[in-house]
């Protein structure tokens, strides 16, 4: 009889990825950077395992959005006191934090459970070219 193959936690290798996200969409973009971070490509994936990969965007502020969604489409937080609405269109959020933009898509994307702030901690967003993670890229 055949048993299922379950990676444990100690075995999972991880890989760091650089990707550049100069003129990139970002939806389609975001979906290749969430599958790295749950670890998709693998072939030991496990959807109640993270073991997924390290990931490190370069360029940030440079990701494009398709169509009229730089002025229209927006983004909503609550301070949670009163007259604590606020709503941001792409371009001002754009401007005040650049990699939030790409960061709140990848974050949409992965699994809404208690993997997912794990997930996300091995996402690091760089704005501009210079990489502070070089010696992960040396071998």
């Amino acid at each position: 009889m055949k048993k299922t193959f379950s990676p444990k936690t100690a075995e999972i290798v991880r890989k760091w990825h650089l990707l550049d996200a100069t003129d990139q969409i970002l939806g389609r973009f975001s979906t290749t950077v969430a599958k790295l971070l749950m670890g998709k490509d693998k072939v030991v994936f496990s959807r109640h395992l993270d073991n997924g990969d390290q990931v490190v965007i370069l360029n940030v502020e440079k990701i494009k959005v398709t169509g009229k969604k730089e002025l229209e489409k927006l983004y909503h937080r609550h301070s949670g006191f009163g007259g604590g609405y606020k709503k941001l269109n792409v371009s001002q959020v754009r401007e005040a934090h650049p990699d939030r933009l790409l960061e709140h898509a990848i974050s949409g994307m992965l699994p809404k459970n208690k993997l997912r702030a794990k997930m996300l901690t091995r996402l690091h967003l760089i704005i501009g070219s210079v990489n502070p993670y070089e010696q992960y890229f040396k071998s």
